[in-house]
């Protein structure tokens, strides 16, 4: 298969919910690879219609990484609401300096944050990723299973039906010990909030500090029963 892209499935293909409407066979391959030979995978298939997006949280750290040793050449892309934390954007300067990368900057701001969660996620977060995806064939995120329950079954790779496109995730089934051990290893920037308490990072006015525990995705919409901004679920 290698250089061929995967057509768009139809509902005759893989209909048991594990692969996404990707081939059983073409799920299973990907699922038994390291994240680095999956990255290599799907730059074989999907390059140059193939996009990474970051959050520059610590997993991002990683892909980046990864990505910038198996192929220089591919894109990186971030949503940025205009919330995000300072140190979060010190972090995509240091990956910038180390890595001499430009990542794509996905913006909206002629719309404010608003009170109303659902439709601020709604405004500032799924519509740029539609425009970020737009005319392309698969995109890769940094999700792991570990991270939430809404998470805990993501393949490595399927069919991303929120955006019409395939999606790899090739850290699904990585814990907290393997990024930080790869961080530590590669010495690699990672964002500094990470170690002030906050497990997960996203914008200012919805992430708190993670108090007495709580998962990797604590602190991220406190005070209410939400977990997803809309883009994974």
């Amino acid at each position: 298969m290698s250089g061929t892209v995967l057509p768009t499935p139809t509902p005759t293909v893989n209909g048991n919910g594990n692969g996404h409407g990707v081939p059983i066979e073409v799920a299973a391959e990907v699922e038994r690879m390291t994240a680095e030979e999956a990255i290599a995978w799907a730059v074989d298939r999907f390059h140059p219609d193939l996009r990474f997006a970051v959050s520059f949280q610590k997993t991002s750290s990683v892909m980046v990484d990864m990505v910038h040793r198996i192929a220089p050449e591919a894109r990186f892309f971030f949503v940025d609401t205009e919330l995000l934390f300072p140190e979060t954007y010190e972090t995509r300067d240091a990956l910038t300096e180390r890595y001499g990368i430009e990542f794509e900057r996905i913006a909206n701001g002629s719309k404010p944050w608003s009170l109303d969660r659902d439709g601020c996620c709604a405004d500032h977060k799924v519509e740029l990723m539609h425009k970020a995806l737009d005319e392309v064939n698969c995109w890769v995120s940094g999700i792991r299973r570990v991270d939430s329950k809404t998470r805990a079954d993501a393949p490595k790779f399927g069919w991303d039906e929120r955006f019409g496109l395939w999606k790899l995730n090739p850290l699904a089934d990585w814990d907290e010990k393997q990024v930080w051990s790869y961080i530590k290893e590669h010495h690699i920037p990672y964002n500094p909030l990470h170690d002030q308490g906050y497990p997960s990072i996203g914008c200012m006015p919805c992430t708190t500090v993670a108090l007495n525990g709580g998962g990797e995705r604590a602190g991220r919409w406190a005070g209410t029963d939400r977990t997803e901004c809309g883009i994974h679920g």
